[in-house]
Parts: C-alpha cells; structure tokens; sequence
C-alpha cells in the first residue's frame, strides 16, 4: 500500500550531501525485541506495562502515519525495511536456518511493499559478538554492508585511537568475493545521549520561537559538539548518528517534530560559517556516500567473539544457557526441513498446508531472535517460545504426513512422529510395537545409512525392510538414569536398535516374535551386561572393526582410543565451575574448574550391533559412551540434572589427550567455516584476561571443535550450541548445563530474570568423538557427520494394517547425482507455482576441490518448466545483483572509480525447451547457489 511512493532502492533517492562539510546522516529507529521480558505478543500489543514499557503495534502505526503525512520521514520507513529481520541472526544459530529465516521474510517483504524493501544493509545492532558466517551470507545475499553496536572494549578503544571503527570484513577463506563493508557505531545503539524525544525519554525538547524557555543555541551546541567527538573517530566527512533505541517511536511524531527542528536549525548555523549538514538518511544511504568517496579501509578476518561488556564480565555463558531449548530448536530445524522437502515432493496446495507451513517458518524465525536462542530471555518468554516452536513442529508433522500418505503406499497411515524419542519414549510403541512400521525420511541429498532406535517393551522383534528382507536387530536396555526421570512413563524400557538404508522415503517393518529354535526367525541378540566398577580386570574393551575403546575399571573413564589408525590415550571426564557472579549472559570462573572424582560407577553391555559403556558419575551426571558396528565415530550420551541449588554451577566435559596443540585449537562459525582459536590472543587486539581467563578463550560451538598436531587431529562434535575451549595442550572442553543465580547483566536494570534459571531443569544431549591422522580429504567425514548429526532420519510410525501393497510409491528425483560434497541446503515451496532449490559444497579450499553437475534431471523430476538463478536469500536475480565494492588497505592502488561486485558467474537461466547442457552447474568450495524453479500449473 505504501510502496509506490517510497523512494527506490536506487542511490539517486539518497538526499544530497555538501562537499567540504561534515555530512550527518541522522538515521532514526527502534530496536523492538521479539521476546525478552516480555513475551512476543506482549511485546507487541503493549501488555504487562509493569514488566517493560513497550507496545510494537503503536511504533509500527504512528510511524506509518508519519510517513503519509509527513514526506521527511519516508527515508526512515525506507531505513526500517532495510534492516528488518538482519538482529535476529545471532552467532547461536546454524546457517540453514538463517536461509530459510531470510528467504521467508525478504519473500514476505516484496509481497507486501515490492521490491523497493529489499534489504541491502544489516542492522545487527544488539547481538553478543558477530560471526564471521554471518557476514560472509550476507554479502552472498547482495548485501552492501553491516553496522553493529557491541563490541570488546579494549578492541573498541584501539580502533577508535586508529580510526579503524570501520573496516572491510574478508569473511571468507573460500570465496573471493565475500567481502563485507563492516562498521561499528560510534556509541551504544541507544539514542544520543541528551536527544531522546521519545515519550519515555526525560530530555528537554527543542524549543523555539518567542518562548522564554527557547533551547535552540544551547540544544545546537550540544548536539554538535557530540557530532565533532563522532566526527574525529571516522575516517570520511560523513558520520551516521541513529536517534532511537529500545521499543522507541511509540509517538513517532513527537520524535520527528524534534528531529525537524535540530535538522532546521544546525543547518541554519552553515550561513555563519559552520561546517555541519544534517539530513534524515539511512544505513544505505551513508554506505552509498562512503562508496562515492573511494577511501581505504582496514581489514578484517577473522569474527568478533567473545564479546565483553567490561575487563569481568566476558559474555560466553550465553553459548550454552538454555541447552534444552537450544536442542528443541534444532528439533524445528529438522521438522521444517523435512516438511518443506515433503511439500515439494507431494505437492501439497491446500490453503491448511500451506498456512502450517509458514507458521514453522515464522515460528523457527522467532527462535533466531537474539534473546531467543541465546537463552537470555525471562523463564516465562522461554516457556512461551516452547509453545509455540511445539505449535509449529505439530504443524509441520500434518504436512509431514499428508504429504507421506501422498508418497508411499499407506495411504491411511498415522505417520505420528514421536517427539519425545530422546528420552526413549514413545506414545505410539508404549504398549506393543508388534505390527508397526516405521517411515524414514531422509533430508539429504545423498542416500545415508544410519542406526534407528525404537522404544519397545522387553520383547522379540524382528525388523524386515519394504521388500521382506530381514534386517539385523537388537534390543538395547535404556540407562536406567533415564527411566528415573520423573516426568517420563516407563512402559517401555528398551529400545529396538536396527541399522536402515534411506534414499529418501523408506519403511522399515517391526513384527513381535515367539522364542524358538527354527532358524527361519533371526530373533535379535539381546546385550548382556558384562562387568561392573572395580571388577577383578583392570580394563574393559569394546572393540569393532572400525573402533576400539579402552576402558579404566578403576576410575570408570574412558582411557584410549584407537581409530582410522590413530592411536591415542584420551581420557573424557566432567568438571564444576562454582560461580557466584554468572549470569544468563555472562561465564564468571570464581574459582578453578573442579575435576570429578575417579570413581565413577560402570556398567557394560556388549552387543553385536552396538556396544555402549554406562556411566554414573555422581546424582546428576550420569552419560553412555556408544559404538556402532560400521559407524567411524564415537558418541557420548550424557544427561545432567537436576544441578544442586545450593551453590551456581556450570558443568562441562573435558577430553584430555596427548596431542601437541601448541595453543591452538579450532572451531566453526555457525556450522560452516572453522576459525582458528589461540589461546589468550585476539586478531586485533591484546584482551584483558586478568580477571576471567578461561571464559576470556571461550568460543560459540555451534557444530564442531578440534585440535591437532601435525600427525593427528581430535574433533568433537555436538547436537546443539554450546560454548568450547582449549585451556591446556591437547585438552577440548565444551560446556553442557548451566545453573546460575544471579541473572543481572544488563546496566541500570536490576532484577531483570527469575530468581533462578530452569530449577530442576534436566538436560541430555550427545556429543560425537572423531579421531583421524592429519590428512586432507580427513574433514570429509566431519563434514558428513555434522550433516547426519542435524539432520537425521525423521521418523514416523504407523499400523501395518494402514498398508496398501497395491499402492505403489510415487517416484521422487534421485540427489544422489550430485557430487559427494554437494548438500541439499534447501527444497521447497517457494510461491504457488515455484519451488527454491539450494544447493552447497561444504568443504572449503584446502578440504575439497571445484565440482560440477547437471541439475536437469532434479529440474525434471519437481515438474519444472523454468529455472533461474537468485542471490543467496532467493529474492533477487542474480544477474541484477550489484552491491559497494570497498577498498581495504594494502590491497593494491585505489580505484579513481566507484566499484562494484557483481555476478562471479553466469548465472543459470534455461527453460525445459532448452538442452540439457543448459543446466551445468559449478560449485566452488564452500560456494551456495540458490535457484528458483517454476513449476507447470
């Protein structure tokens, strides 16, 4: 409705600027939290006003009405659609979800107000350290810059000193053209100390005319002498000053009426001499001065974590606060990508399907927001985000199972998912798995063999695939620490353990079975336990063909490990950090880790399909150690909780081993890229690591961390974000649970959170152990595990008589033509008649090398008629894309001309008519191309 008349993306809509003087870009807005005191819907509708004053709906209005009425404040409308969504993408989050997060809402942009709000400019004002992945996607989406607010102070302060405040982020090893302009506001994203106008703020307005109490002189001075402190920190005449802060412009125009006059009036001092202009403009607007100018700027390369607020106060508690809500949102990750394949491949149109479908994806956009996933919010914000990421998930299972009746041949099947298979419950086997089949869907692109565990009663079964071949099976006892959890039924105490082969879609079928001597039943081996702690031996091995385990019968640990030809003492245990002074935000050591005791109780059961080690560390900690016939790595299962309240505690795990790090350890910017770590050290600057020295090294984890030296390497993989360091040579650490009490981090508010976090929370998680010689292609399989570790099987249950063996499965395009290091990023819905395909190479330079393949036949088999080519985020043709080109320092002679980054390839355009030769597709390493590809009606 407002779109027509707003000004066009195109720099010529930007206002004029005034050589020789000092430009001021005076850039309104609100930060306006989805959910962090409050609740989104309260956020939003202004209620609980005793928590925090704050109502969305009344910003969003009076800003609307003061852009129809008033034409000066169409560039701030303009600067809030430029920016919309980017400060809910928070170093936390994998990066599939950031690009369907994107894709959905840019898509929702330009339906709404067309192609002039298509963001080009990152507003990431609020988020608690800024990944280096982030930056990297968004020049991929045809971004020209980011602006943020919190940063390290002592690497604030040496940049202010240097004038490098702004810089030319490199935020790729891999992609040449993943340069980024990056730039740091001069103060806190608040507003300008002294000129808040908004209707909280106690600042004195502007006040003209005849009125005994005229401002004007004294409300001038002010602002400018604050504009002449910015100015001296930058580089260019041109400064950016934001008006605005939390929840603000609830009156927007009283803000504007203010702004207008301090407009008015510094300009009016330029007929007496002064060198300042001011104009209402945007982030896009003073980066297309700033390009214009052809000045050089630093570079960056690495990211910018941890973040500090101060030389105590390190924010790397955040990495892990919340686990199980950190685990549940990967859990919507993989509902929504499961459901968006199935969408495509079902065609599901209906407008129920299609509105479940969106809800997933808003929701999933909602658990980005950086009070969300961060684990920062109140416990009632977080309680809310659970309903409504179950809402969604739920949501999500319908289209799952419409689209599978569609697909396989049950048409009538339940297709329940069970989503409480972490704690080996399952409502649909709690009374008898006889007669159930299990539907698999993988969300790879290449077929994947993994093991499938089913809750079942203590009984026999035998499992056949879709053709009566019968498959190797095992019923695998449940840690009894499981069983005792007090919110989980116990009708089922075992689980059926068998190993499935998906292309895609594939059912697996379970039969109950009688004891008896006829070889024609293969009746699974049921795993004997075989020794307990302090048992006469002093070691325990657990060995396949791939894998052997060394375990101390003394102290209960894991003691070696042999794999990939490595051999390697390493020893796994658990450690308290007692703290008084963490927080939600922040990882205060007061005092040493302290190592559990070597008396940990053990138990162990030997099977032929797997071997697991049950451990019992003490009350609250308790883990089994995992291997898998055929599987190369080693998975941890541990469970923690309730942590005791008597005193704040922070529990990790560590992995000890004789490895020569040298200080350097490894790990991933939100599950792509690694980054070298070195203990104590920052890129830029020198950190103050006097007071907190271990959370001063923590790092987000959000997929993987290693180290090596130049003859092994050991990788340690998790199922969710946590926090990681390397303290010692040959040492991994990664914290699991947090219990802290004192949840105040933020100035000048107290009293902000619960008076504990999650009491009596449980958490369980997994981690997965990878052990290689150094060697190139070694990556590889870390690469594929992550990938089955976030996406694995989703499985869905039904009654074998809801099968139709006269109905036969519909044909689906076969992904494995693509290359091994080809992943499906992303299949689905994209309009009515078009679907999203994204497709990456996920290994870097030095991992892997340049692939190519023909994309007709997946074109073909979505039922395509057209096929063209997007920047990263879907929304913009490739062959239209043109962001600012910057120079960085010691890069070569500045231009005499503004440059820009464009296409690095021809993009992929073609039609069904066309031959198949048309639809070769490249992919450098590390490199994401996203199509979109219009379906016949």
């Amino acid at each position: 409705m407002y779109c027509n008349n707003l000004p066009s993306l195109d720099t010529q809509s930007c206002p004029e600027t005034k050589p020789n003087l000092v430009n001021i870009h005076l850039v309104p807005h609100s930060h306006d939290d989805v959910g962090w005191l409050k609740t989104v819907d309260q956020y939003y509708y202004g209620h609980k006003s005793n928590i925090q004053h704050a109502g969305v709906q009344y910003i969003i209005d009076t800003v609307v009405s003061e852009y129809e009425f008033l034409g000066f404040a169409a560039n701030s409308l303009t600067s809030c659609f430029q920016q919309t969504t980017s400060d809910r993408l928070v170093p936390r989050t994998c990066y599939s979800v950031k690009c369907t997060h994107q894709t959905f809402y840019f898509r929702w942009l330009n339906e709404t107000f067309g192609a002039c709000a298509r963001p080009r400019v990152g507003w990431q004002i609020d988020p608690f350290g800024h990944s280096r992945e982030q930056a990297s996607m968004f020049a991929q989406m045809g971004y020209d810059g980011e602006f943020f607010s919190r940063m390290d102070p002592k690497d604030k302060a040496k940049r202010m000193e240097e004038l490098s405040l702004e810089m030319i982020w490199d935020a790729s090893e891999s992609l040449s053209d993943a340069k980024l302009f990056t730039g740091l506001l001069y103060s806190f994203y608040w507003e300008t100390s002294g000129f808040c106008f908004d209707v909280l703020c106690r600042d004195d307005p502007i006040i003209d005319g005849d009125s005994y109490d005229n401002n004007v002189q004294t409300r001038v001075d002010d602002f400018l002498a604050y504009a002449a402190k910015v100015a001296a920190k930058f580089r260019t005449t041109h400064i950016m000053i934001p008006l605005g802060g939390d929840f603000q412009y609830e009156d927007a125009h009283i803000n504007y009426k203010n702004m207008d006059k301090l407009i008015k009036y510094v300009n009016a001092r330029q007929a007496n001499g002064s060198h300042y202009n001011i104009f209402y403009s945007t982030p896009g607007c003073y980066l297309n001065s700033l390009h214009k100018g052809l000045q050089s700027y630093p570079n960056k390369t690495q990211d910018f974590f941890p973040y500090a607020s101060d030389s105590n106060s390190f924010w790397t508690g955040y990495y892990t606060s919340r686990p199980t809500q950190k685990r549940f949102e990967r859990d919507g990750n993989h509902m929504l990508q499961t459901a968006k394949q199935l969408s495509v491949f079902a065609d599901l149109k209906s407008e129920q399907q299609k509105e479940d479908l969106d809800y997933l994806r808003q929701i999933m956009g909602v658990m980005q927001n950086h009070a969300a996933i961060t684990g920062t919010e109140k416990q009632a914000v977080s309680n809310d985000y659970d309903r409504l990421l179950y809402d969604g998930i739920i949501g999500g299972a319908r289209n799952a199972r419409d689209a599978l009746r569609v697909l396989t041949n049950l048409p009538e099947g339940e297709f329940e998912s069970c989503l409480q298979l972490n704690i080996s419950e399952c409502a649909f086997t709690q009374d008898s798995a006889d007669n159930v089949v299990v539907t698999l869907f993988n969300p790879l692109a290449h077929t994947s063999s993994q093991y499938v565990r089913v809750p079942v009663k203590e009984e026999n079964y035998q499992v056949t695939d879709e053709k009566g071949r019968l498959v190797a099976s095992e019923v695998v006892p449940v840690a009894w620490q499981v069983l005792a959890l007090r919110f989980r039924k116990n009708n089922t105490q075992h689980e059926l353990v068998f190993k499935a082969s998906v292309k895609k879609i594939a059912s697996y079928y379970i039969k109950k079975v009688v004891r008896r001597k006829s070889n024609a039943i293969v009746r699974p081996k049921r795993l004997k336990k075989v020794v307990t702690n302090n048992d006469e031996e002093s070691e325990t091995v657990l060995q396949t063909s791939l894998i052997k385990l060394v375990i101390d019968n003394n102290s209960g640990l894991l003691k070696t490990v042999e794999m990939n030809g490595v051999v390697e003492d390493i020893e796994q245990n658990f450690g308290v950090y007692k703290t008084k002074g963490s927080c939600l935000y922040s990882f205060r050591e007061d005092e040493p880790m302290s190592v559990l005791s070597n008396d940990v109780k053990l138990a162990v059961y030997d099977g032929d399909l797997v071997k697991e080690v049950h451990q019992e560390f003490n009350e609250w900690i308790s883990q089994v150690i995992r291997i898998y016939k055929g599987v190369n790595r080693v998975e941890f299962e541990w469970l923690i909780g309730p942590i005791p309240q008597t005193n704040p505690k922070e529990v990790a795990t560590v992995f000890d081993s004789g490895i020569s790090s040298d200080g350097i350890f490894y790990t991933d910017s939100n599950g792509r890229q690694t980054i070298k770590r070195e203990r104590d050290k920052r890129e830029d600057f020198t950190p103050d690591l006097e007071n907190q020295p271990t959370s001063g090294n923590y790092y987000p984890v959000t997929s993987r961390i290693y180290l090596q030296d130049n003859k092994k390497r050991m990788v340690l993989l998790n199922d969710r974000s946590q926090g990681g360091t390397s303290m010692n040579d040959g040492e991994l650490e990664l914290m699991l649970h947090r219990s802290v009490l004192s949840t105040n981090e933020v100035q000048s508010v107290a009293d902000l959170f619960d008076s504990d976090l999650d009491p009596g929370r449980i958490a369980h998680g997994k981690l997965f152990l990878i052990l290689h010689a150094l060697a190139k292609k070694s990556t590889f399989v870390e690469r594929l595990s992550e990938k089955e570790i976030h996406l694995p099987f989703w499985k869905f249950f039904s009654s074998y008589s809801k099968a139709n063996r006269n109905s036969g499965a519909k044909p689906l395009p076969d992904f494995n033509l693509l290359p091994k290091s080809v992943h499906l990023l992303t299949l689905e819905p994209f309009t009515d008649d078009e679907i999203l395909l994204r497709v990456e190479n996920f290994l870097d330079h030095i991992e892997g090398n340049v692939v190519s393949f023909n994309i007709r036949p997946i074109f073909d088999g979505v039922g395509g008629v057209a096929i063209r080519e997007t920047t990263l985020d879907g929304n913009l043709p490739l062959s239209e894309m043109k962001r600012f080109k910057f120079h960085a320092e010691e890069s070569g002679a500045v231009s005499t001309e503004a440059e820009y980054y464009t296409a690095a390839h021809k993009p992929l355009s073609a039609d069904s008519s066309m031959d198949a030769s048309k639809f070769s597709v490249i992919l450098n390493p590390m490199q994401i191309r996203t199509f979109i590809i219009r379906k016949s009606k």
